[in-house]
């Protein structure tokens, strides 16, 4: 007799969104599926920003390995070591950021850890001082803390970047500068 276990399906309007969720779910233990194979729906819940589909599929299916995106990180981009706030209770929070082609953030600096993923396209990034370095999708970074930058579409693409900002109570996770 073959058993089913449940699997959360996400569909996302990229298949870079949807590699990244199979990674994080590998990571995790789960399995994801994108939008393919054979699955018996079961029930559907949507959120603001993604559709999440309860399936099932077989007990036997293969497991899905984990990809490795960023492993032991203990510097940023420009070589900070990493440190976290402990002053007060941590937070963190994630959103992913489009830059539409010609788009720039502004100056900005990041005054706590923040983990990057770019998901369509590619972001330059000029760092006051330090020079610029050119991220396309795929890549996995922690961003410089402390050191103001601005990052822009130079392409003819939209960019997409997943942020997740390891931060804590009252330390802004992005400081706009004029």
């Amino acid at each position: 007799m073959m058993r089913n276990r449940p699997v959360v399906i996400t569909r996302h309007r990229s298949s870079s969104a949807a590699r990244l969720l199979a990674v994080v779910a590998a990571g995790v233990g789960l399995l994801v599926a994108c939008g393919s194979g054979s699955v018996t729906e079961t029930s559907t819940e949507t959120t603001a920003s993604t559709a999440v589909v309860a399936s099932t599929v077989p007990a036997t299916a293969a497991p899905v390995a984990p990809v490795t995106l960023l492993d032991k990180q203990s510097a940023t981009v420009l070589g900070q070591p990493l440190a976290y706030p402990t002053a007060v209770p941590a937070q963190v929070s994630s959103v992913i950021v489009t830059l539409l082609p010609g788009q720039e953030t502004g100056l900005h600096r990041h005054d706590a850890p923040m983990y990057a993923y770019i998901l369509e396209g590619a972001v330059t990034v000029e760092y006051q001082g330090a020079g610029t370095k050119v991220y396309p999708a795929g890549t996995a970074l922690m961003e410089a803390v402390g050191t103001v930058h601005n990052g822009k579409n130079v392409g003819s693409v939209p960019v997409r970047i997943l942020t997740v900002n390891i931060g804590a109570e009252g330390v802004a996770n992005t400081v706009r500068l004029p």
